[in-house]
């Protein structure tokens, strides 16, 4: 199929498909599987990876999790807590900056303001405490995963999220890239895209305190992301009734780790407590491929454009040739951006430079108009 649908889904395949079982035999050096995640100890770990980087064969096993396994590999103490409470005091005074400029933060699967969260928070700590970012990632369990998954020359991203006693859980999504698109422009995408969307991301939590059952840790549907229609699917009443039904929670401690593939269904648990603010640093972790050849300076292009383009439509021509040109010169895609500023506040995402231009040339704006709201 080159084409994949939301109407075409099937919860019957669905379910034949998540409905395995997670052989231990076939992760040996994992210390246990626990509701279908492979569980490793990375103490255990840490014996038999050489200073040149992890075994190939661990690395092996680990990548076979993540795709043709229950799609989630869990690291117990993979973080010293000294580490990581220096880093969520860190957090915290950031949080508590931002909470005092009154601006309430979008979000893309909760409503704005219900947790408390931080953007870019691998540039913010670095430019916070030096120190204490270059002890946090240093850390060997963050690199095998990584590695493992993605190869060399990976590119880290970090979100904080702190999902605040009574916060309500997320409906089940899957993340990055096709995950963040709305159902008709993921279906846009031929299925061979779909398939590459798994692999171009890791996801990643560390645990910034103890994380119980009652604390609402994320709901996972392990093997999941083997359903290869699930970016158009996770929408659908019936998948999101078999996830409640069918998702596991692991209770996680500080310090431990969970990465998992984008593509598998998941979600964050409703914390149930009054007094247990959930803090976990969500890692988001790209392939080094995922460029283009050469480095183009598209919104200048867009600008010094826009004026044909305007003339060229005041003079009849139609509005998919006009596309045509935008689609090759102005950045189409809304990401990487600082989502502190261009926040996915009524969808998904933000708006990208091309979608801006489209409205602009709708809407006849001025040049100076569109530089104004480009910049």
């Amino acid at each position: 199929m080159v084409w994949l649908s939301e109407a075409s889904c099937s919860i019957d395949d669905f379910v034949s498909t998540v409905e395995q079982t997670t052989k231990p035999g076939d992760y040996p050096h994992a210390a246990r599987v626990e509701q279908g995640a492979v569980v490793y100890d990375s103490s255990d770990l840490r014996d038999g990876m050489t200073a040149l980087g992890a075994d190939r064969v661990l690395m092996s096993e680990i990548a076979s999790a993540l795709s043709g396994g229950p799609g989630i590999v869990v690291f117990t103490h993979a973080l010293d807590h000294d580490i990581v409470d220096r880093a969520s005091v860190e957090f915290q005074a950031i949080i508590d900056a931002e909470r005092s400029t009154a601006a309430t933060g979008g979000d893309h699967f909760a409503k704005p303001g219900a947790n408390d969260r931080i953007w870019n928070a691998l540039q913010k700590l670095a430019e916070r405490n030096p120190n204490v970012f270059a002890d946090y990632y240093a850390n060997d369990i963050i690199a095998l995963a990584a590695q493992s998954w993605l190869g060399p020359n990976y590119q880290v991203t970090s979100q904080v999220n702190v999902v605040n006693p009574g916060g309500a859980a997320q409906l089940p999504h899957r993340d990055y890239h096709l995950g963040f698109m709305e159902n008709n422009v993921a279906e846009s995408y031929p299925a061979h895209v779909h398939r590459l969307s798994t692999v171009m991301t890791l996801q990643g939590a560390i645990a910034h305190c103890d994380m119980p059952l009652e604390t609402g840790p994320t709901m996972y549907l392990p093997h999941s992301q083997k359903y290869e229609a699930g970016y158009v699917a996770w929408r659908r009443d019936d998948f999101k009734q078999y996830f409640a039904e069918h998702h596991m929670q692991v209770p996680l401690a500080k310090g431990d780790a969970v990465f998992f593939n984008p593509a598998l269904f998941h979600g964050a648990g409703t914390n149930h407590t009054h007094d247990i603010c959930r803090m976990a640093n969500l890692l988001q972790i790209g392939t080094a491929l995922g460029r283009t050849l050469e480095s183009v300076d598209r919104r200048s292009m867009a600008e010094l454009l826009y004026p044909t383009l305007l003339e060229r439509l005041d003079a009849g021509a139609d509005a998919e040739t006009i596309n045509r040109v935008v689609a090759a010169s102005a950045e189409g895609y809304a990401f990487p951006c600082n989502l502190d500023v261009d926040q996915p506040i009524g969808g998904l995402t933000p708006p990208s430079d091309a979608d801006i231009v489209r409205l602009a040339l709708d809407e006849r704006w001025t040049p100076a108009q569109l530089t104004e709201r480009l910049r």
